[in-house]
C-alpha cells in the first residue's frame, strides 16, 4: 500500500511540476511579446523621429559643407596604379529638398529639371537616389552594391545589372542603398556601413564610392561624407592608363578638403 501510495504522490508531483514549468514558459513568451509589441515600435518611432527631426545651425541647402572643426585626416596610401580617390562632404540636411551631386565635378549642383543628366547621385539627409527609373526619364544612373571591401581593392566595375530607382507609395528610392548605415539604439547615432558602391552615372560612365559619415559639424545629422573615384574616360576601370602615371602620383595622395565654396 506504501509503495503505491508514494508512486501516487510522486506522479501528483511530477504533474505539479511539470504544470508550473510550463505556466513559466507562457509567462515567458507572454513577456516577450509584450515586449515586441510594446517596445519595438516605440524604438522604431524613435528612430524615424530622429531621422527626421530638423538639423540646426547647418549651412544651407545645396551647399558643400564647411568643416573648419573636423581634422582633415589624409587619405592612406594609394596603390600607384589607381586613380586619385576623392573626400567630399555634402550638407543634405534639409528634410525636404534633395541635394542633387555630379561625379564629374565632384561637387553639388543646382538642378531645375530633375531630368537633367547634370546629376548622379541626390541625398536627402541619410536617403540617397539616382539619376536613372522612376527619379529621371532620361538619366541611366544606378547602383550595385559590392559590400564591405576595402575601397582600394576595388580596381574594376561591371558594365551591366545597375539597380534604378523605383516608385514607392510615397516617394521614389534606391533599393540598393535604402539604409547604408546601422544604428545604434542606446546611442541613437547612426554609423555609416563600410560597404563599396558601383555606380553608373547619368552620362552612362563609371564611379566607385564609400559613405564615411552622416553628420555635420555641431553633430547633427544630414552632413553625408563619401569617398569616391569617378572615371571619366567611360571605362569601368580605375587602373590609371600609363599616361596618367606622374611624380606627383606615385607616392602618398595629399590630403583632400572638403570643399566649402557655396552658390
Amino acid at each position: 500500500m506504501n509503495s503505491s501510495f508514494d508512486k501516487l504522490s510522486e506522479t501528483e508531483e511530477n504533474k505539479k511540476r511539470k504544470l508550473w514549468r510550463k505556466l513559466f514558459l507562457l509567462n515567458l513568451c507572454i513577456s516577450f511579446i509584450l515586449v515586441g509589441l510594446f517596445w519595438l515600435p516605440s524604438k522604431l518611432v524613435q528612430l524615424q523621429k530622429f531621422l527626421d527631426s530638423p538639423s540646426v545651425d547647418v549651412p544651407g541647402e545645396g551647399k558643400m559643407a564647411k568643416n573648419e572643426k573636423k581634422k582633415v585626416e589624409p587619405i592612406p596610401v594609394q596603390p600607384k596604379n589607381l586613380l586619385n580617390t576623392r573626400i567630399v562632404t555634402v550638407n543634405a540636411s534639409s528634410e525636404k529638398e534633395y541635394v542633387y551631386f555630379n561625379f564629374s565635378n565632384g561637387k553639388p549642383v543646382k538642378i531645375h529639371d530633375s531630368s537633367s543628366l547634370e546629376w548622379d547621385l541626390a541625398f536627402r539627409r541619410s536617403k540617397i537616389i539616382t539619376n536613372g527609373g522612376a527619379s529621371s526619364k532620361f538619366g541611366k544612373a544606378g547602383l550595385i552594391d559590392l559590400g564591405p571591401l576595402g575601397f582600394d581593392t576595388v580596381t574594376e566595375v561591371p558594365k551591366d545589372n545597375y539597380v534604378v530607382d523605383v516608385s514607392t507609395r510615397t516617394d521614389t528610392e534606391n533599393p540598393v542603398i535604402l539604409k547604408p548605415y546601422s544604428y545604434n539604439y542606446l546611442t541613437h547615432k547612426l554609423k555609416a556601413k563600410q560597404n563599396v558602391y558601383a555606380a553608373r552615372t547619368a552620362d552612362n560612365k563609371f564611379a566607385k564610392f564609400q559613405l564615411l559619415d552622416f553628420y555635420c559639424d555641431n553633430k547633427e545629422v544630414g552632413c553625408i561624407t563619401i569617398q569616391f573615384v569617378y572615371q571619366k574616360s567611360g571605362s569601368n576601370s580605375f587602373l590609371k592608363s600609363s599616361g596618367d602615371f606622374s611624380p606627383a602620383s606615385a607616392g602618398i595622395a595629399p590630403p583632400v578638403k572638403s570643399t566649402t565654396s557655396t552658390f
